[in-house]
């Protein structure tokens, strides 16, 4: 285990730095940590906000000072080993490839010396755990993409992209939940709104959790879209298991 730094972030926050690298590892430590700083109800934190490699504590300094905040985050470090970080669940996604729903399907492929289908094939293969959320509102960051369907972002980024574009950058994949600029290559669509302010719970996807995309038609994209407009649309969910790909 690295050395956990303490980094000042502001006059209400503190960064505590778990690593230096995108690992499974890391991430478990990081929610090992916010478990442990929730069960130890530390007063005057305010929110925790967990990224790749950190948790960001917010605090209000009327009630608890820097100092004091970092010596009681420092003492639950020993705790860490002993929390039982709850099984994380999958959250299943459609997603209609190709065409005008993923414009840069083709590029990805011929990229990458593979037929669109393969690309495909691939991508829904895996379970991709959801490092953090950031960027917008909902927008995944997720690990775990193979590297055979890798490719580079765009030279010109796109002024606007359609909420629910599933894109590729690099190795690494995700889906945009709102219509804004981007760069990535764009291979498919979800109907899922990943965002929607209006909801009881306004951010579909969790930190901590995983995310399964699986290929639908155009007329099971339509149906959902439709339902996902009347509010009755409920994405599946469920219990991961040990060692699941």
């Amino acid at each position: 285990m690295a050395e956990v730094k303490f980094l000042l972030s502001g006059d209400t926050s503190v960064t505590v730095e778990f690593g230096n690298e995108i690992s499974p590892a890391i991430n478990a430590q990081i929610r090992a940590f916010n478990i442990a700083l929730e069960e130890s109800r530390i007063p005057g934190i305010t929110e925790t906000v967990p990224t790749y490699r950190s948790l960001m504590v917010h605090y209000d300094p009327g009630i608890i000072l820097y100092d004091d905040l970092v010596k009681e985050l420092k003492g639950l470090m020993g705790q860490l080993s002993n929390i039982q970080i709850p099984p994380s669940d999958v959250l299943e996604i459609p997603v209609l490839y190709g065409g005008e729903a993923g414009p840069d399907l083709e590029f990805v492929a011929e990229h990458n010396k593979k037929t669109p289908e393969e690309v495909i094939k691939i991508h829904t293969s895996t379970e991709y755990l959801i490092y953090m959320l950031g960027f917008t509102p909902g927008f995944t960051y997720l690990g775990g993409m193979s590297e055979e369907i890798a490719a580079p972002r765009l030279k010109q980024p796109r002024v606007k992209i359609p909420a629910g574009s599933v894109g590729i950058a690099g190795s690494q994949t995700g889906v945009y939940p709102i219509d804004s600029p981007g760069g990535w290559q764009l291979i498919g669509k979800t109907p899922v709104r990943m965002y929607q302010p209006d909801r009881a719970e306004p951010i579909l996807p969790k930190a901590g959790e995983y995310i399964k995309f699986y290929s639908i038609t155009q007329a099971e994209f339509d149906a959902i879209a439709a339902q996902e407009a009347a509010g009755t649309y409920v994405c599946k969910r469920h219990p991961r298991k040990e060692g699941g790909q």
